[in-house]
């Protein structure tokens, strides 16, 4: 294919068609680099009938990439020639707009010019840069009617432009069928293989042309060097490398940078490194090519280390690729300022209008927390794509933002923009969080359609989302389902048995993870203490805290220390939790004490309560929980005093409280809660539906437990403000707006408090419907005035 643009490229710069030196002398007035000169030309021809005059303008201009002044003089031509028209279908394939070289093409049909075997591969390449196969399809049948599909340089172009379109098959039964096939053709099939990271299909047409009596050249290695590195398949790298060297191609800047990236994708830094430093001429894309290594690698600070030598040692300009690279770095080492500078510089150079670039940024911003900027800028974006979309939806759901998440979704949906794997894989843990089932079933039964259940990851957040969803029998027929189980798929399936209190069956899919040959990771330990703690096995829990490291070879870091004082604490064993943390073989740090605290709250252990709490003012409190933990101890036991100073102090040192949210999922709608929340539509039937619960619950023999109320208030405006408790009015809500045969799910921010717990149980036995809530810790399944937890939280 490039041979046939070169010899048409030699068509246009002809010599015998160079314009006449009377002309040249008539005219010496003009100077090709002045614009003005340039349009007094045009003018001055415009009337006139030197068509070939203006052929050889037109051609000029075309072959300067002064394509606005090239079309404006083919215009004026009253029947230009096919070469002028292969000039001008090129020149738009080269440097766009693409869909220009196409328009062009139709044009010169409607007025009865025929195509030549020099048209085809221009116009053909710009169906290829548009992945317009439909068109090219239609200039393939053109080809064909002018009989030219045994012609070399229109069959390669072809099977080129069904390769990059992704259509193999169509660019395999073109090459097969060539009688002739050089080594451009074989170059072609062999980069649309690779172009699509199918390795073994590529190598083994490496081999056939070698067997064909065709040697690689440089084209072919560049073409060979990503699904090498993609494949992590260094031996064949280090092969490839060494037949460069002997054939003297390493010394070309573009070999040595897919060597380079080939090492750098199969963690072979150093290699890389060694390649990168010997480049004489190191242009652009070889800086691209090295940072973007260190980035695969995790080198990120060596990576913003090496683009501001290339930017300020060099004085290089960034690529959009380097750009994209180097933000990526800034996003994992949540470097805001740097992430800001290069911001600044795209805009400033006209890069931010790349969406590669632009969707990078918005991972830059999402990972370090400012969805503000993130939203902002994706809503500034002209052109938006899957990637867009699937980042900003992961950012909000990482950043807490899970409602804004699903919001984002529907606007993807309406833009037309087609959600891919990585979306489905952002959007999962959003419905998660929200126990969302209706958008989760969707997002389910989206990803089984396209496929995307093949992908290990897409079934261990489905499995996830229906655990989370309360719907964990649902979870387990995905997980027995699936055909390929990772280790993150036992454990999310454990995890979720234990959150559901289900301690058998996570200890009996334990046992069969051990009986499978796959080995636990120390995350599988935490779903197997955490089951415990959920449970209150306390003699399971340390058996398996002490087997770990002697059988398994895992050593206990600090969440599984966290696992072991929550199990031991909430069983009411306080001292032996405190003895515990004393022993740790390093330092405890607030979340270990907290969860001491915790059970101080729960067990009323005021003197210990007070210790502990000291001792994360020491090391400083990670957020409002421990301060309202220990106001609440005070409170429990009429201590308002000590209870207002805790608040006062809390309130000096910066922290607010997080209020009670609670979420639940009507007709696919999410509906969301604070406590004490009078702002919803139908705040007031929600209102009169909670005093008739209340009255009802008296009856049955309810009383509200005003330990729970952090002020010193009367007894029934104790009773009016735990009433108003956020799971209670999402219950409310979901028992006026569901049908009394469908249970009630509600997910909630916090635990759940004991109120609200003896509460939800005789709601059961007034509505006759079963009722879960999902806290921060656990499902509470309710059904006829029981909760599966017995208790115990």
């Amino acid at each position: 294919m490039r041979r046939c643009l070169k010899r048409e490229e030699a068509l246009i710069r002809n010599p015998k068609n160079q314009l006449p030196s009377s002309h040249a002398q008539n005219h010496s007035h003009v100077h090709i680099h002045e614009s003005h000169s340039q349009r007094n030309i045009i003018l001055q021809h415009t009337n006139t009938n030197h068509t070939h005059i203006l052929d050889n303008l037109a051609r000029l201009y075309a072959s300067r990439n002064q394509i606005e002044l090239a079309r404006r003089v083919f215009d004026q031509i009253p029947k230009p020639r096919v070469v002028l028209w292969n000039t001008m279908i090129r020149a738009y394939a080269w440097t766009g707009p693409f869909q220009q070289s196409i328009h062009l093409y139709h044009r010169m049909l409607q007025l009865g010019v025929t195509p030549t075997n020099f048209t085809f591969p221009f116009v053909l390449k710009a169906c290829s840069a548009l992945q317009a196969i439909q068109v090219g399809r239609q200039i393939h049948h053109h080809a064909l009617t002018l009989g030219l599909q045994t012609d070399v340089y229109v069959s390669t172009a072809l099977l080129d432009m069904y390769a990059k379109c992704g259509s193999l098959f169509e660019a395999q039964t073109i090459f097969d069928s060539m009688f002739h096939r050089d080594i451009v053709a074989w170059n072609a099939i062999i980069a649309g293989f690779s172009l699509h990271a199918l390795h073994n299909q590529t190598m083994h047409l490496v081999v056939q042309m070698q067997q064909a009596g065709i040697a690689p050249n440089s084209s072919t290695i560049v073409s060979v060097l990503p699904t090498v590195g993609q494949a992590n398949a260094l031996r064949q790298g280090k092969a490839i490398h060494a037949y460069s060297v002997r054939k003297i191609f390493s010394d070309d800047v573009v070999v040595a940078t897919g060597l380079l990236d080939m090492y750098a994708k199969c963690h072979h830094l150093s290699y890389a490194s060694k390649i990168f430093n010997i480049v004489n001429q190191k242009n652009e894309i070889c800086w691209s090519a090295m940072i973007g290594g260190y980035v695969i690698c995790d080198s990120m600070r060596d990576a913003l280390a090496l683009y501001d030598d290339m930017v300020h040692m060099h004085g290089l300009k960034p690529t959009p690729v380097t750009l994209a690279s180097t933000l990526r770095a800034c996003a994992k080492l949540t470097d805001l300022n740097k992430g800001k500078n290069l911001h600044c510089y795209m805009i400033k150079s006209g890069i931010n209008s790349d969406t590669t670039v632009g969707n990078s940024l918005i991972s830059m911003y999402a990972k370090c927390g400012i969805m503000d900027g993130a939203l902002r800028f994706l809503d500034e974006m002209i052109t938006k794509d899957t990637v867009s979309y699937s980042a900003i939806i992961s950012g909000c759901v990482q950043n807490g933002y899970a409602e804004k998440a699903v919001l984002i979704f529907r606007q993807m949906q309406l833009s037309g923009t087609d959600p891919d794997s990585a979306t489905m894989i952002g959007l999962l843990p959003a419905c998660s969080h929200l126990a969302a089932l209706q958008h989760g079933a969707c997002c389910h039964g989206y990803s089984v359609i396209q496929g995307f259940t093949a992908n290990t990851s897409i079934c261990n957040a489905i499995i996830d989302m229906y655990a989370k969803c309360g719907m964990i029998h649902i979870s387990r027929k995905v997980f027995d389902r699936m055909n390929k189980r990772d280790i993150v798929s036992w454990n999310t399936m454990i995890i979720g048995y234990g959150i559901h209190g289900l301690y058998m069956e996570a200890f009996s899919l334990f046992h069969e993870l051990q009986a499978s040959g796959l080995k636990p990771d120390d995350v599988t330990l935490i779903a197997v203490l955490s089951a415990c703690s959920h449970s209150g096995l306390v003699t399971v829990g340390k058996y398996w805290f002490n087997t770990m490291s002697q059988d398994l070879n895992i050593s206990p870091r600090m969440a599984h220390y966290i696992c072991m004082v929550d199990l031991l604490a909430r069983a009411g064993n306080l001292d032996e939790a405190y003895s515990f943390i004393q022993r740790m073989p390093f330092e405890p740090d607030v979340r270990v004490w907290s969860a001491l605290l915790a059970a101080c709250r729960i067990h009323k252990n005021i003197e210990m309560g007070e210790q502990v709490s000291k001792k994360i003012q020491m090391l400083g409190p990670e957020g409002t929980g421990n301060f309202v933990l220990m106001s609440n101890i005070y409170s429990s036991v009429g201590r308002w005093d000590d209870a207002a100073h805790i608040r006062s102090i809390q309130r000096h040192q910066g922290y607010k409280k997080s209020p009670g949210c609670s979420w639940i999922e009507i007709s696919g709608v999410i509906h969301g809660f604070i406590g004490g929340d009078r702002s919803h539509p139908q705040s007031a039937s929600i209102n009169n539906k909670l005093q008739e619960l209340l009255v009802q619950m008296k009856k049955l023999g309810y009383q509200a437990d005003s330990g729970f109320v952090l002020h010193d208030v009367e007894e029934e405006e104790k009773e009016q403000i735990l009433l108003y408790h956020s799971e209670k009015i999402a219950i409310a809500f979901g028992i006026l707006n569901n049908s009394p045969s469908n249970p009630i799910l509600v997910a909630k921010n916090l635990r759940i408090c004991v109120d609200c717990h003896t509460a939800i149980k005789f709601m059961t036995l007034i509505t006759k419907r079963e009722i879960t809530v999902r806290d921060a810790s656990r499902f509470h399944h309710f059904e006829n005035g029981i909760c599966n937890c017995r208790d115990f939280w």
